[in-house]
């Protein structure tokens, strides 16, 4: 398969102006249509992005990662691509890893291949990890399957699949609810072990209004 015709790597972020030109050189190594969803910057994101040679979908306010994921899937929809490799902006996963991605997708011919950070866990924050662990648990009772690293935002995804479902949140929980509907939906969903960048900031998740809204997501979910 021609990736580089048939897959755009999406990059949902906010103000990560220190991160996102290097991140974007070098990803185009590997594919080359970035598309980079400013989620309400207010910082140099965009220009630091276009100048490194992505092309930039502004959301004009901070609408959520789903939100801008979901913007990132039509930008990629209008360059007639199949699939998006989708990536956090902040520098904690290395493109190179992008190669695993595509080798599994045509071994399995899986629709949802997630990354799984958990062979290397020391370098995801204590509490992170043990947040990600316990909702990886949940989801994969529901799933009827193992679903180790259901939070990595590393993702390939194809788009036909993804056209057929309906995901309705805007925020964090996108991923959980991706997930969980590809599952149920009867696609394939692989995990391929990736490398993690420690990250010196703290992350964009916050704890209380980011955990509420999974957990409002989760009560739905489960009487779905």
């Amino acid at each position: 398969m021609n990736w580089s015709v048939t897959c755009a790597v999406v990059i949902p972020c906010c103000n990560e102006e220190a991160s996102i030109a290097g991140l974007v050189q070098e990803v185009r190594r590997h594919l080359h249509v970035v598309i980079v969803v400013d989620d309400g910057s207010t910082d140099q994101t965009v220009a630091q992005a276009t100048g490194a040679g992505a092309e930039v979908v502004r959301l004009g306010q901070n609408l959520g990662k789903g939100a801008a994921i979901k913007a990132g899937v039509e930008a990629a929809l209008r360059h007639h691509c199949a699939w998006i490799v989708t990536m956090d902006g902040d520098g904690q996963h290395r493109p190179e890893d992008t190669q695993a991605f595509l080798r599994c997708a045509e071994e399995t011919s899986a629709s949802l291949i997630v990354g799984n950070r958990l062979h290397c866990a020391q370098a995801i924050p204590w509490l992170r990890r043990v947040v990600n662990r316990w909702m990886s648990r949940r989801i994969s009772e529901r799933a009827g399957q193992c679903l180790p690293d259901s939070q990595c935002g590393f993702r390939l995804i194809n788009l036909e699949a993804w056209a057929a479902l309906r995901l309705e949140t805007s925020h964090f929980e996108i991923e959980s609810e991706m997930l969980l509907a590809f599952v149920q939906a009867g696609y394939r969903v692989e995990f391929v072990p990736i490398q993690v960048i420690p990250q010196g900031r703290r992350s964009r998740i916050r704890p209380v209004v980011d955990t509420w809204r999974w957990l409002r997501w989760w009560r739905r979910a489960r009487r779905s």
